[in-house]
């Protein structure tokens, strides 16, 4: 968010799953989370999103648990951008994508949102991608290298906001999602 005093904040929340742990306050009209779904409660075995952890990362008192969240805020002179996701461990790949695709590429706010991804964490050892990530050259060249793939219907769900050098601001919502994005005055 950018408010009209150039404010930004980038904010993540998360349930984990997507009703965190299943139970509901019904006081507040709020689900609990199941963020010790973060911790390797079994290391060595994958957690929701897949992510195989190892001791470092066990339940233990006082410990705090690993987190992908990555609420971004990046500017250069009084340019801002603002932006983040949700995904797991997805999240850091997704949001970075979709940096480079504005700061390296120069790509349109939507467009950078919108342009498909790859994610890749190590374990299990496969690089996930949406339709449109690897051009078919890219794929055979990665095959016969032994590369593993699984395609996959969305990485991440990237929304952001920017404030160009001249005081516009645009909004982008990713049509992975169900969220909106828009600006107001």
């Amino acid at each position: 968010m950018v408010d009209s005093d150039g404010n930004a904040v980038g904010l993540t929340t998360t349930l984990n799953g997507s009703f965190g742990c299943g139970l509901l306050v019904p006081e507040l009209e709020i689900l609990l989370n199941n963020e010790m779904d973060d911790f390797a409660a079994a290391p060595g075995k994958p957690n929701l999103y897949g992510l195989v952890q190892g001791e470092a990362n066990a339940v233990g008192p006082g410990k705090r648990m690993l987190s992908s969240m990555t609420p971004t805020i990046a500017w250069r002179g009084s340019e801002l951008l603002v932006l983040g996701s949700p995904g797991g461990s997805r999240i850091p790949t997704a949001t970075g994508q979709v940096l480079l695709s504005l700061v390296v590429d120069g790509d349109a706010l939507q467009a950078a949102v919108d342009r498909p991804r790859v994610h890749h964490q190590w374990l299990p050892d496969e690089l996930a991608f949406e339709d449109g990530a690897l051009t078919p050259a890219t794929l055979k060249e990665l095959t016969e290298r032994g590369h593993m793939f699984r395609r996959v219907q969305r990485l991440g769900e990237v929304h952001a906001v920017r404030r160009r050098a001249d005081g516009a601001l645009e909004a982008a919502a990713d049509p992975r999602g169900h969220g909106s994005a828009g600006i107001t005055p």
